[in-house]
């Protein structure tokens, strides 16, 4: 007799075990020959593919009764089962000093203003004290939920679907359930969420897309590049909003189509030649004295995650938010409006 929590199903379509549960299905004409992982990664929209195949490794995914590989092809008629075991945990630990500015939250996820100096989540030099430690102290954030299944270094980023860096300020959406997270890496994936930058550059960039190749700077680690003979796509669209102090200065608004790390501020730097005010790794405290003061006193790159728009995962409904510019971006802007 089966177990009341089994569940079996022929026809095609998104299912949902609980953990510990079993899931049965007859393979039909339409999933024949495909790979078993692909399958079950796409009936399965609260689990990854790489979720899928550390399952099928443990042993808790059957054909016909037997184990069967990630790459097995499928065949009509074939009996598949899958009973899902938990996570693995993660190690990042609840920091209740951790001060968030969160400006809207539901049952599915959270939209957090995060300020110029915090780290998103923990890794090398950053194990506490992070964005995600203030998170995992907040009551209805579940960590059991939010565990990713992938392997560190993925552990310690529950319900971080996209990051900024620790020195720009502004706008995320953080997941609550790994439904929510699942969805909104697929809207991130189709480059159908909304997000908008506000920047100061030295120089006055040309308004316009900046479209190049994007990889891992040969020459450092800790930066990327836009002039790399291969590489993913990346494209930033760049919108002028003012200039300053005899064009040595501008205010800009960027719109990502791709979110790649440090986006906008190689693509500003290297294509545009005109970097961030005070983003030293990519720019230097270049240009006019006085400029060069101003960045010394902002203390950080000039880069802002102001506006922030994607469709909620339950209801389907368009959410748009948007954050005011920083304090000391404010500050920035009045003195590089005041030089002649």
């Amino acid at each position: 007799m089966a177990d009341p929590a089994d569940e079996t199903e022929s026809a095609r379509g998104s299912l949902s075990p609980p953990r510990g549960a079993a899931l049965r299905y007859e393979v039909g004409t339409s999933e024949a020959g495909q790979r078993v992982d692909k399958v079950l990664a796409e009936r399965l929209p609260e689990v990854t593919r790489a979720a899928v195949q550390r399952h099928i490794e443990e042993g808790r995914v059957t054909v016909n009764g037997q184990s069967c590989r990630a790459k097995d092809r499928m065949r009509v008629g074939w009996l598949i089962e899958i009973r899902l075991g938990p996570p693995p945990a993660t190690s990042a630990q609840p920091d209740p000093t951790v001060v968030l500015d969160v400006i809207y939250e539901d049952e599915e996820l959270l939209v957090v203003n995060k300020p110029a100096g915090l780290v998103v989540h923990p890794a090398r030099g950053h194990g506490t004290g992070t964005l995600v430690n203030g998170l995992l102290a907040r009551p209805g954030f579940s960590r059991e939920a939010l565990t990713s299944d992938e392997p560190e270094p993925a552990q310690l980023r529950p319900g971080i679907v996209h990051r900024i860096d620790k020195d720009t300020s502004g706008l995320l959406v953080v997941a609550k359930t790994a439904f929510s997270r699942e969805h909104l890496k697929r809207q991130l994936a189709a480059h159908s969420v909304e997000r908008a930058y506000l920047a100061l550059t030295v120089g006055v960039p040309k308004a316009g897309s900046i479209t190049t190749l994007y990889g891992r700077d040969p020459r450092s680690r800790l930066r990327f590049s836009s002039q790399v003979k291969a590489g993913k796509r990346a494209v930033t669209h760049v919108k002028l909003l003012e200039r300053f102090a005899r064009d040595t200065a501008a205010l800009i608004e960027c719109r990502l189509e791709t979110g790649r790390t440090h986006q906008i501020r190689v693509h500003l730097s290297l294509e545009a030649r005109t970097p961030l005010l005070g983003d030293e790794l990519y720019g230097g405290l270049r240009g006019p004295g006085d400029v060069v003061e101003i960045a010394r006193s902002l203390g950080r790159q000039a880069l802002h995650a102001q506006t922030l728009g994607f469709v909620h995962p339950r209801s389907n409904e368009q959410l748009r938010f948007s954050s005011p510019i920083p304090a000391d971006l404010n500050l920035a802007m009045r003195a590089l409006g005041n030089l002649a």
